[in-house]
C-alpha cells in the first residue's frame, strides 16, 4: 500500500488555491512557491494521518500561516546583487495593470477569453483546454494565438522584453 496515495492528486486540485494563499501571506510570487514547497514536504510526512483524520486541505492551510510567521521570526541576511533589477514591483503599477487587463480581457471573444482565462490562470494544458470547451487542440492553439495578439494590440503597455519573449 502507498502511504502517500492521493497526496499528488491533492496538491495538483488544489495548487493554484495553496499558492495563492501563500503569495497573500508573503507579497512575493517567489517566496510565496518557496513557502508552499517547504509546506508540502512536511505535509506528504503526515499524510496518512491527515487522510485518515479527514481534513488535509485545512491542516495544510494552518501549516502555511505557521511556516509564514516562523520565517517572519527568523531574520533573513540579505543578499546584495551587483546589477539592479530592471523594474521593481509596486502595487500601484501592479493594480493598474490589472485593471488594463481587465478590460483587455473585456474585449476579447468569449472563446478567446475563455481560452486565455484556461490555459494562463487556470494552467490547463492544451488538450484540457480543449476538453473542457468541447474543441479541438488546434481550435485552442489558434483561439490562443489571435487572442494574445489581440492582446498586444489592446494592451501594448502590458508587454515587456520577458512577456513578449515568453509568448513567442
Amino acid at each position: 500500500m502507498d502511504h502517500h496515495e492521493g497526496f499528488r492528486e491533492f496538491v495538483l486540485a488544489r495548487q493554484q488555491a495553496l499558492v495563492r494563499t501563500a503569495y497573500l501571506l508573503v507579497g512575493d510570487p517567489h517566496l510565496a512557491e518557496d513557502l508552499l514547497q517547504s509546506v508540502l514536504a512536511n505535509v506528504v510526512g503526515q499524510w496518512p494521518k491527515l487522510v485518515r483524520d479527514g481534513n488535509p486541505e485545512a491542516y495544510t492551510r494552518r501549516a502555511l500561516v505557521n511556516q509564514y510567521i516562523s520565517w517572519r521570526r527568523r531574520p533573513r541576511p540579505e543578499s546584495p546583487s551587483a546589477t539592479l533589477p530592471e523594474h521593481g514591483f509596486s502595487p500601484v503599477e501592479a493594480a493598474l495593470d490589472r485593471l488594463v487587463l481587465r478590460r483587455a480581457l473585456a474585449r476579447l471573444t468569449r472563446k478567446q477569453r475563455a481560452v486565455i482565462v484556461l490555459r494562463y490562470w487556470e494552467d490547463l494544458t492544451e488538450a484540457q483546454t480543449a476538453e473542457v470547451l468541447g474543441c479541438s487542440v488546434g481550435t485552442v492553439k489558434s483561439q490562443t494565438h489571435h487572442a494574445l495578439a489581440r492582446l498586444r494590440t489592446l494592451a501594448p503597455e502590458l508587454m515587456n522584453a520577458e512577456a513578449e519573449e515568453a509568448l513567442r
